[in-house]
């Protein structure tokens, strides 16, 4: 049986649906010569005879036009239910009508003897059951998914019907879990192997093989076409790395309105237990593998804090308050001076975190309201999130951008050590590293002030640092996150187009904002148990291999059901102000250093003195109080030049900064 399932499954479909229509051809003819032995009925012409084979010839013309017309060939076996079969007894009564007129007619022209009504009887009996049977038959091997997605208990219609794709033993923890979680979540209708130690029609707890490689996407597209109960796709973990086929079926999956996650095992939560279900998101689909969080340490690390998050309404922000919350932080507060951030984020929490959250209309350049805020909520912790971050809307407003991400840095890390804040973190980015735009020279100034300050805490008793430890974490673009290319490029699509990539060898760095968060988190809990004479002021993510701009779009476009080019254009516009080709993370003056955390280094790179970044600060409000962009970014770049210990090659960039008009 299996050896047939996997023989019928491995054709082509137009080739499987000429076999069919053979097939049925051949079952009427058959059907034909039955109902006349069934009904011993003897005709006056031979079967071979000229006449008899123009019988046999409108026959096989008529039944072919008419089951065509019906719609028999455009149902997919395996989802054959009520209505399908019911169309094929309608099919076969049709076609028994029109030839038992098509009798009456030829009788009327030359008598024919041994022909009566009740050879058209026998045929319709015999016609449907033996069209229908091979339907059955196969549907029947299949079996399993099929016939339980389609028959979806009526007593528990909140049970999620889904595939998994992956290994069988992923799979069987995956069901024994399902059947036995109580209240009941999800089921697992059908097995699609990614392994070769199963073949087709293997069964798992019950559950059967329904798919192997290489013909995983086209199971899944007769899977959505043919039944609208399948609810969930999921994959097992590291799926996206071992299936050459996975980001189209993730594209079939969600232009079928099939849910898409990722199984990343099962947690335990008192004496029960959860499935961990990821969502799979544009990073999995670019073959990023994620990291396992060390869920442990950061919850030991954040329970019973006070959580600051500057910035907390923004894309990063708000993942960083929802994730504090889930940790078991005392209570969180967040400071964003976006109103409107501020409602979406309370539409975000849960209800029953809505207690531990306290939110506060600010701006974080305000050094007086901000010491108000920290000295009465008392945080143990401040993300620094707050920042401006489009890189062509920046070099327009570049004293927005000093302000926000230099002077607001400042404000926020001299209020927090004026508290006595234990920690403070800043988000900060790869745009910093040998900075070519506003945005990055800005926040190249913040790194560097959050660096001084922190060499300026002198080694305590004990090897550690007293007062505030203030470290910054360095990664990339957060995929999804408002203004990214995620965001731009799904707005792009869902207008018809075109998607605008500014040059098509520009890459960059992408994580999702899940994982950033935690990685933050971490880098958090190490900064805090590490002594003065061996921490690090800046910490550096893993962010894999750059990924090319135009491969994240034409995937973005396959996954919206459209054709890259043909659906949808692509339009090249050039490089804007600010821009470059490719990021990196680490500069050449700077030392990476490996730690015991996955995906997480130590950066070590020369320190700016306290006193040097204090006048640069004095001359840059100067220069922004006489609107001078070109002396402002010259004090900047100074700045930037000060830390390194040799002026070198990579210092280029420097003049197309500093040559900028007004």
């Amino acid at each position: 049986m299996t050896s047939y399932v996997e023989a019928v499954s491995g054709l082509r479909p137009k080739i499987r649906r000429a076999i069919i229509m053979l097939q049925d051809i051949v079952m009427v003819l058959i059907a034909v010569a039955l109902s006349l032995v069934l009904s011993r009925s003897g005709l006056s012409f031979g079967a071979l005879s000229p006449t008899g084979l123009a019988c046999w010839a409108s026959i096989v013309v008529l039944s072919h036009l008419l089951f065509r017309y019906c719609g028999l060939y455009n149902t997919v076996w395996r989802f054959a239910s009520t209505p399908d079969f019911f169309n094929i007894l309608k099919s076969c009564a049709t076609l028994t009508v029109l030839l038992y007129l098509a009798s009456l007619t030829f009788r009327t022209f030359q008598p024919v003897i041994g022909l009566n009504e009740r050879q058209f009887i026998v045929f319709f009996l015999v016609s449907f059951t033996i069209i229908s049977a091979p339907r059955l038959y196969y549907r029947f091997l299949r079996d399993g998914a099929s016939w339980a997605i389609l028959s979806r208990g009526s007593n528990n219609p909140l049970v999620k019907q889904a595939l998994f794709v992956g290994r069988l033993g992923e799979a069987d923890v995956l069901i024994r879990f399902t059947r036995t979680a109580n209240p009941a979540e999800y089921s697992i209708a059908g097995i699609m192997a990614i392994g070769t130690e199963a073949p087709l029609g293997t069964r798992i707890q019950g559950v059967p093989v329904v798919a192997v490689r290489p013909s995983l996407v086209e199971v899944l597209e007769e899977y959505a076409k043919g039944t609208q109960n399948l609810d969930m796709l999921i994959f097992g973990n590291g799926a996206e790395s071992e299936i050459e086929e996975y980001a189209e079926l993730v594209r079939v999956a969600r232009h079928s309105g099939i849910s898409v996650v990722r199984f990343s095992g099962v947690s335990e939560l008192g004496q029960g237990g959860k499935l961990v279900l990821d969502a799979v998101e544009m990073e999995t689909i670019m073959r990023r593998s994620a990291v396992a969080t060390d869920v442990g340490r950061i919850s030991s690390f954040v329970s019973g804090k006070r959580v600051l998050v500057t910035g907390g309404a923004g894309s990063i922000g708000r993942i960083l308050v929802k994730r504090s919350l889930e940790l078991g932080a005392e209570a969180v507060l967040v400071a964003d001076i976006s109103e409107f951030g501020i409602f979406q984020l309370d539409q975000l929490i849960d209800e029953e975190d809505h207690a531990r959250l306290t939110s506060r209309i600010i701006d974080v350049t305000d050094r007086r309201q901000m010491t108000r805020v920290v000295s009465e909520f008392k945080p143990s912790i401040i993300f620094h999130a707050a920042a401006l971050k489009h890189v062509p809307l920046l070099e327009e407003n570049w004293e927005a951008a000093i302000q926000t991400n230099i002077f607001g840095t400042l404000a926020c890390a001299e209020v927090a050590a004026k508290c006595g804040v234990p920690q403070f973190l800043l988000i900060s980015s790869d745009k910093a590293v040998d900075p070519s735009s506003v945005l990055g020279i800005t926040k190249r100034a913040a790194e560097q002030i959050v660096s001084s300050l922190h060499e300026m805490q002198a080694a305590g008793q004990g090897g550690r640092r007293p007062g505030t430890k203030f470290i910054a974490v360095r990664f990339g673009n957060v995929f999804g996150s408002t203004g990214s290319v995620a965001t731009i490029f799904q707005a792009q699509i869902e207008a018809g187009g075109p998607v605008t990539i500014t040059d098509r060898r520009m890459t960059r760095y992408f994580m999702t904002v899940a994982e950033a968060v935690d990685l933050v988190i971490m880098s958090a809990a190490d900064a805090e148990q590490r002594p003065g004479k061996d921490d690090y002021a800046i910490y550096m993510l893993d962010m894999g291999k750059p990924v090319p701009i135009l491969e994240v779009a034409e995937t973005m476009i396959r996954m919206a059901g459209k054709s890259p080019y043909t659906d949808i254009p692509i339009r090249f516009t050039g490089i804007r102000p600010g821009e470059k080709l490719h990021e990196t993370l680490q500069g050449e003056n700077e030392e990476i250093v490996t730690l015991d955390i996955a995906k997480i280094f130590g950066l070590r790179t020369d320190v700016v003195e306290w006193p040097r970044i204090q006048a640069a600060l004095t001359s840059l409000q100067a220069a922004i109080r006489d609107q001078d962009k070109a002396a402002a970014l010259a004090v900047l770049a100074e700045l930037y030049q000060a830390e390194k210990p040799v002026a070198g090659a990579r210092l280029e960039a420097l003049p197309k900064i500093v040559g900028q008009t007004r």
